[in-house]
């Protein structure tokens, strides 16, 4: 009868082996490992070769004790699971934010909260001190979250404009990331008027999220003696576009053109279209807000619409927490828009014209 055999696993490799291998010292291998300065040069290539023959892995709960970073960063959607993965708009923020957190060597931590009672639950994980910072976004009018952020005392970025004023939750600004949402749909409905349509409706996201403020507000610059019943409010679906979209043609069946406040919302408009037998463009202009192209490209006809860059969005979201970040030296918490980090980055718009308006 054969015995058990242990297989023995290679000791993992210290920092000593690291500096035995590169010939230096303990603490300029720390110092190299945690991104300090005072190294030359030639002896950081020396100390970064000796890690990757040795394998070696920093041990992440000794550098967050030198460090006071645990290089993590909560991106928190305040959105239920079903919305974040049916909606390509959040695919593509994530997909900017990941690209830049790995670019800085740091982790993505998705937060959702799928009901109220998950809020409490995030705010304990942001206060627990597991992460650096925040990117939170869809933030809706009467969300706890931001105060729970606050309580928590983590460095947070907003994705979109938030809706208090500047003061309401503390002197200083709110570091956020936008797009100009109320100049591209003033763009969507001047367009419609170059195309000779009068009669021009607007289907809105739900109206306790700035984005879909500032997208009303720009269709009324425009349309500033429209008739009421020609503004619809939706909630960002293809089903509440439908919806809206009946509601619409039941309340003034001689419309001509439609502005929806995104792109999944403008595919349900055009099937509701469709079905009651209105052609696009011919009968109702549609132009939508996004430029998701898996929705605005696949479309019959093809939407124009308005594109935000949503990927780049993410991307500088994470690119403004880390920099603030950097500036506090990864300890405590420091104000936002503080150090001359600017408290709002706003993209620019552009109308990308296709074949249904």
């Amino acid at each position: 009868m054969r015995s058990h055999e242990v297989t023995e696993t290679a000791p993992r490799p210290t920092l000593e082996a690291v500096a035995a291998r590169a010939g230096v010292s303990r603490a300029t291998v720390s110092r190299v490992v945690n991104g300090g300065e005072g190294v030359r040069e030639p002896l950081v290539e020396r100390v970064r070769r000796a890690v990757e023959e040795l394998g070696y892995v920093p041990n992440q709960a000794a550098r967050s004790l030198v460090t006071r970073r645990h290089d993590a960063v909560a991106v928190v959607i305040a959105e239920p699971e079903t919305r974040v993965f049916a909606d390509p708009f959040f695919a593509l923020q994530l997909r900017g934010i990941s690209k830049e957190l790995t670019a800085h060597d740091s982790q993505l931590v998705l937060l959702l909260t799928e009901s109220r009672d998950d809020y409490a639950r995030v705010g304990r994980y942001l206060a627990g001190g597991h992460v650096d910072g925040a990117l939170v976004f869809s933030l809706h009018l009467d969300d706890p979250l931001p105060e729970l952020i606050r309580g928590a005392d983590v460095p947070t970025v907003f994705g979109g404009r938030p809706g208090w004023g500047e003061g309401a939750r503390g002197t200083a600004p709110t570091p956020y990331v936008d797009s100009d949402n109320r100049g591209g749909a003033r763009d969507a409905v001047r367009h419609l008027l170059g195309l000779g349509r009068s009669r021009i409706a607007h289907i809105t996201g739900p109206l306790d999220q700035t984005s879909t403020v500032d997208r009303l507000d720009g269709y009324r610059d425009v349309m500033a003696d429209a008739d009421p019943r020609l503004v619809v409010e939706g909630d960002f679906t293809p089903a509440g576009g439908e919806r809206a979209m009946r509601e619409l043609l039941d309340r003034c069946p001689d419309l001509d053109a439609v502005f929806a406040a995104n792109d999944l919302s403008a595919s349900g408009a055009l099937r509701a279209l469709r079905t009651l037998g209105r052609r696009v463009p011919e009968d109702v202009a549609l132009v939508g807000f996004d430029d998701m192209l898996p929705v605005a490209e696949q479309t019959d006809p093809p939407l124009t619409t308005v594109r935000q860059n949503t990927e780049e969005m993410g991307r500088l979201m994470a690119s403004l927490l880390l920099r603030g970040l950097d500036r506090q030296g990864g300890g405590g918490a420091e104000e936002p828009g503080a150090g001359g980090a600017p408290s709002g980055v706003v993209l620019p718009t552009t109308l990308v014209r296709r074949a249904s308006a």
